[in-house]
């Protein structure tokens, strides 16, 4: 079953066409993950699954619903649509585990107690159990990105997006940040990534879509895309980016 649907999705920023008939398919417990160039449509490609950006044309389901710009929708979208930036988004006058609690007390007003034992399962979840009462400021940007999993963790989506989550990373704090990643791919949590890490592509996914101006210009498993590039577009992005 697909737990997120695109459509022959269009997107433009005024003269801009960033997004060309877009169709996807993510099965639920896989892994996709979307390669290109910068300015591609990767990115944007995110934001509009989230709700974040509007559609001009097509259609974009999640979980069997359509994605429409009604408020209410978009508060139930953004539950179950797990969004994780480059910048790690943190509130820097919370600690961790408020960080964490904070959506689910305020959005699920669930009650503190039992937000707190979900905080302290997802704080595990990604090695963090001892960060409970650290705030931002405290923890290196690996270990923030981490909180920032954690709490999109806490409310248990349907399906996580990842935007280039380590690019704002040390070359040795990516690793951390991948690890619980991978971990999560193994569990079978649903994902969409934005990465130009693609050994780590190759290994993680299980489906690859390679975006060129806006298009899905090749789709297939990592051994395809990687091993067999059908077009030469795909052929010198492969070629410059191991």
């Amino acid at each position: 079953m697909s737990v997120v649907r695109l459509a022959a999705v269009h997107k433009r920023f005024g003269a801009l066409h960033v997004l060309r008939d877009v169709s996807l398919d993510v099965e639920r417990g896989s892994v996709l993950v979307l390669i290109g160039r910068s300015g591609s449509g990767k990115s944007t490609l995110l934001r509009c699954v989230n709700g974040l950006e509007p559609i001009d044309a097509g259609e974009i389901e999640v979980n069997g619903k359509k994605v429409t710009r009604d408020e209410r929708s978009l508060r139930t979208l953004r539950q179950e649509v797990g969004f994780v930036f480059q910048s790690f988004n943190l509130f820097p006058h919370l600690t961790a585990e408020r960080n964490i609690t904070i959506g689910l007390t305020v959005v699920k007003k669930m009650p503190l107690p039992a937000a707190n034992e979900i905080a302290a399962r997802v704080l595990g979840q990604v090695g963090l159990s001892d960060k409970r009462d650290a705030y931002p400021d405290e923890l290196s940007g690996g270990q923030q990105q981490r909180v920032a999993i954690a709490r999109c963790l806490a409310l248990s989506p349907a399906v996580m997006l990842f935007d280039e989550v380590t690019s704002a990373l040390d070359p040795e704090l990516k690793g951390e940040v991948l690890k619980v990643i991978e971990d999560l791919a193994r569990g079978g949590m649903t994902m969409i990534l934005v990465t130009h890490e693609m050994q780590f592509a190759r290994s993680v996914a299980d489906t690859v879509a390679f975006m060129h101006e806006g298009r899905v210009w090749e789709y297939g498993p990592p051994e395809q895309i990687f091993g067999s590039p059908q077009t030469a577009e795909l052929r010198q992005f492969v070629t410059t980016s191991f």
